[in-house]
């Protein structure tokens, strides 16, 4: 079994995520009052239409997580369940039990071109219960044995669990890239907006370690929040142990709200900052994006240390990770945060 101090509560059937199995909650302080549904998905390699992204290929084994980030995009595909997107996004987690098996069989095709597959593009790959169900070293060891490039996307510093396994990526000569999320440093907040995510301290110690291995990783200060974490005083702390880590990329992209995230979001705001209610309605109104000048005003604070796309391009020979500068505000990483 890949988990231990569980608990089968009873048969469910979701919709659109394959064959239904069980419902499964842990004996964990870090995960009660969470069902965890048990499916057998139909596929596991998810193709990404256009060149716009910079992969074409993604890999979810989760649907819904427990980080609990009030802001994330991801939230809205939860009422494609018939689960809504606030209390059960977070509570009511779906788990593809049967994907490692099936990236195997997906990549062994005679079809299968090798490009890109990103990892962390929807939820977070290294969420909690990744630590119980453990598919993550499968998954990235089928990809390896079929020589495919990858790239990871993470909130969590349990992707060093699988450090061995980037390392010898790099060592096939095939593309790594290892990637940490970091909104913020200020605890207020982080403990505000992102509740059952791990130590923003953490996640840089893991880009400095992973660096120190020789594996592209870089830092993703997304989103950027006005009033919230936006702020010179906010933002600077970060560039700094990105530089001091030797980060390979630096990111930051301001908020968008689609759909019924913007109802979670606005929910939390008047709840916890009805301040910034008046502020929000105004940059926000029926849009899902801020408006360009809006957007600029909230990059300002990486405006002078210039940001860099999720990708990095190598020296012929030198296999150096040299950074893709992009300008502050940019789109190209919204389908991200």
């Amino acid at each position: 079994m890949r988990w231990d101090e569980q608990r089968v509560e009873n048969d469910m059937r979701l919709p659109g995520v394959g064959d239904g199995t069980v419902v499964r909650t842990f004996d964990a302080p870090e995960a009660m009052g969470i069902n965890f549904h048990e499916v057998r998905a139909r596929s596991a390699l998810n193709h990404v239409p256009g060149e716009g992204f910079g992969f074409s290929w993604t890999i979810n084994p989760y649907r819904g997580c427990t980080h609990a980030c009030v802001f994330c995009f991801a939230r809205r595909t939860h009422s494609y369940l018939d689960l809504d997107a606030g209390r059960d996004f977070e509570r009511e987690i779906v788990v593809k039990v049967n994907v490692p098996e099936l990236v195997r069989a997906e990549l062994a095709r005679p079809s299968w071109r090798r490009d890109l597959v990103a990892l962390g593009t929807n939820t977070d790959p290294y969420q909690w219960c990744e630590s119980r169900y453990r598919m993550l070293p499968e998954i990235l060891e089928a990809l390896l044995a079929a020589r495919t490039p990858v790239s990871v996307l993470t909130k969590s510093p349990l992707v060093m669990r699988d450090v061995e396994i980037f390392e010898r990526f790099r060592e096939a000569e095939l593309k790594v890239s290892v990637n940490l999320s970091v909104p913020t440093l200020d605890e207020r907040a982080w403990r505000a907006t992102e509740p059952h995510t791990p130590s923003p301290a953490a996640r840089l110690d893991a880009v400095a370690e992973l660096r120190r291995r020789g594996i592209d990783s870089g830092i993703l200060i997304a989103p950027l929040m006005p009033g919230i974490n936006d702020s010179p005083e906010q933002v600077e702390p970060i560039v700094a142990r990105a530089r001091e880590a030797g980060a390979t990329f630096l990111g930051g992209v301001a908020l968008h709200l689609r759909g019924e995230v913007k109802d979670v979001f606005f929910g939390w705001l008047r709840a916890k900052r009805p301040d910034l209610v008046p502020e929000y309605e105004r940059l926000y109104g029926r849009r899902a994006y801020m408006r360009p000048e809006d957007r600029k005003r909230t990059t300002r604070a990486l405006r002078s240390w210039g940001t860099s796309r999720m990708r990095s391009d190598y020296v012929e020979g030198a296999k150096k990770p040299q950074p893709f500068v992009t300008r502050p505000g940019e789109r190209a990483q919204g389908s991200l945060f």
